[in-house]
């Protein structure tokens, strides 16, 4: 199966990420790992630097810490990671 193109992020207060794919679906990722994280992710816990940073790079969902679009120089997530651990609009609404 081939994976639909993401072409829109919006990121939430809540370290969520709403996404957008060309086929019509709307999903919502959960970053809130990244909190939790260290090393890289540093860069990304504030939730401000989180949603200033959060964008499409290399195809897939990433933060832009080089703030200067540079697409070796950013935290971009595998996209069939962040395809297949998001959950489906219907979902988000049914729950």
């Amino acid at each position: 199966m081939l994976r639909p193109k993401l072409f829109q992020v919006v990121p939430t207060d809540d370290y969520k990420v709403c996404l957008y794919y060309d086929n019509g679906e709307i999903r919502l990722y959960d970053c809130a790992w990244i909190a939790e994280s260290g090393g890289v992710f540093n860069e990304i816990k504030d939730i401000a630097v989180f949603k200033e940073l959060c964008t499409i790079m290399n195809g897939t969902l990433a933060f832009d810490i080089s703030r200067v679009r540079d697409t070796s120089r950013c935290i971009d997530i595998c996209p069939d990671t962040v395809y297949g651990d998001s959950i489906k609009s219907a979902d988000i609404l049914s729950a």
